[in-house]
């Protein structure tokens, strides 16, 4: 089940970032990988930072995570 529950919130958390992000979006399995790297990203920033737990901490840090990869990429491709 932590595969699945970290897919579902690898592109809820992508698609989120895409829509904050514009111009970014990587179709339904890209926005899937930004999600989950996010998520990593995420876990590895803002761990324990947000007094929200569960799935809505899971998404929101998830979700900052991608847009701080998404402004990454962003730098790389100019």
């Amino acid at each position: 089940m932590g595969i699945i529950w970290m897919i579902i919130v690898g592109a809820v958390a992508g698609f989120l970032a895409g829509q904050l992000f514009q111009g970014y979006g990587f179709g339904l399995l890209g926005n899937i990988a930004v999600g989950i790297v996010g998520a990593i990203i995420g876990g590895f920033l803002f761990g324990g930072v947000f007094v929200v737990g569960g799935v809505i901490g899971q998404i929101i840090s998830a979700t900052l995570g991608a847009v701080i990869l998404l402004f990454v990429i962003s730098l790389v491709k100019r």
